[in-house]
């Protein structure tokens, strides 16, 4: 028998809502595998608060620096603001721990060469939490569009029309190029176009708009983009935090079939849905049928495709030129829209401004100094 890959030992920086509601359950589903050790909040009342859901035997501490010293952890999950992360992101590397961030990894293309530099240098890896991809019914979808048995794509539809009060805004960090990173862009609908990314592959050109429309804050609260991909699927993608009501939608049509995901906040298999060309045959469609294990989109399942990876000794999914590509894709989205003029793969470098920001330094979309 093989030996038994070792079990790993996490910390946890950030102990919000969203930790107890989505990293807590996914450490507890793989407690065969990993501990939770420690965990990091720079308020003790919501640290204490944490630590008594999660067992009283994890370590609190208010500092990062001092957990890592102390600690010294193999995994690090990093749920807090996302100006945190390229920060806190290469100290774990650097103290020999794999990272396992909350979206987006960092707020810039510049900002994820740090990280890459701080991987290569350490050995390790650094994997954003894009749980959509995860989960029975997304792996069946692209085994099955990846294999051609939809026929070639075609035409595709990305949708985040979601919905957020000015109370939502009130947080400080919120709707802030140097807090946030920007709007629905890179904190809402990149879950659904990372995942269209997944199941679609390279994309090629994105021509785009965005405006601010109802809240009082710096980046956009709607963006659209047509975008071309390699394959030369033409798709359409829509984020907003506009809409009354709430869907997440991704659709593809292909040759031979229209493969579409409808749910909001996660997906099963039943969210998924076939419907064939009419010169398709019975038999034929009767194979896309969903798998028989429903394995839900969630932070549990991608948690399991990292262990995996790290007891293969490779590279865990959702990192290096994978992150890398979605966090394009949106720099992408911004500059055409900002711009007004096509932007292709590849042509957002070191010395372009939406390589430094998001917002590119653009005059109507920078950061003012406000009254």
């Amino acid at each position: 028998m093989p030996p038994l890959a070792p079990r790993r030992r996490a910390a946890v920086v950030g102990t919000g809502a969203v930790v107890a509601g989505g990293h807590l359950p996914a450490l507890r589903a793989h407690a065969d595998r990993v501990d939770l050790v420690a965990a990091v909040d720079v308020d003790p009342a919501r640290l204490d608060a944490f630590r008594a859901e999660a067992g009283t035997d994890v370590v609190g501490y208010t500092s990062m620096g001092a957990m890592l010293d102390a600690v010294r952890p193999d995994l690090v999950l990093i749920a807090t603001p996302p100006s945190l992360h390229r920060e806190q992101t290469v100290a774990a590397l650097k103290a020999g721990a794999w990272v396992w961030c909350e979206k987006p990894l960092c707020l810039s293309l510049a900002e994820y060469d740090d990280i890459a530099a701080a991987e290569e240098a350490s050995g390790g890896y650094a994997s954003v939490i894009f749980q959509h991809r995860y989960g029975s019914g997304a792996a069946h979808a692209r085994e099955l569009i990846a294999g051609g048995e939809l026929g070639a794509p075609l035409v595709a539809h990305c949708q985040t029309t979601w919905h957020r009060d000015a109370a939502y805004y009130a947080a400080p960090w919120r709707g802030r190029w140097a807090t946030e990173g920007g709007g629905p862009t890179m904190g809402h609908g990149i879950h659904q176009y990372d995942l269209l990314l997944h199941l679609l592959g390279p994309w090629e050109e994105v021509r785009a708009m965005a405006a601010r429309l109802v809240h009082d804050t710096e980046s956009e609260d709607v963006s659209t983009a047509l975008v071309r991909f390699a394959n030369g699927a033409l798709a359409t993608v829509v984020n907003s935090v506009l809409s009354p009501d709430e869907v997440s939608r991704v659709r593809i049509d292909c040759a031979d079939a229209t493969v579409e995901l409808t749910h909001l906040y996660g997906h099963r298999n039943e969210d998924w849905t076939y419907t064939p060309a009419r010169h398709v045959g019975p038999a034929r469609a009767a194979a896309w049928r969903a798998p028989a294990a429903d394995v839900p989109s969630s932070h549990t399942a991608q948690l399991g495709t990292l262990l995996d990876a790290w007891d293969a000794g490779a590279r865990p999914p959702g990192s290096g030129p994978e992150a890398r590509a979605t966090l394009e894709f949106a720099a992408a989205l911004y500059k055409a829209a900002f711009t007004g003029r096509p932007v292709r793969a590849g042509e957002i470098v070191p010395g372009d401004p939406f390589h430094a920001a998001m917002h590119g330094g653009h005059p109507d979309w920078a950061p003012r100094e406000r009254a």
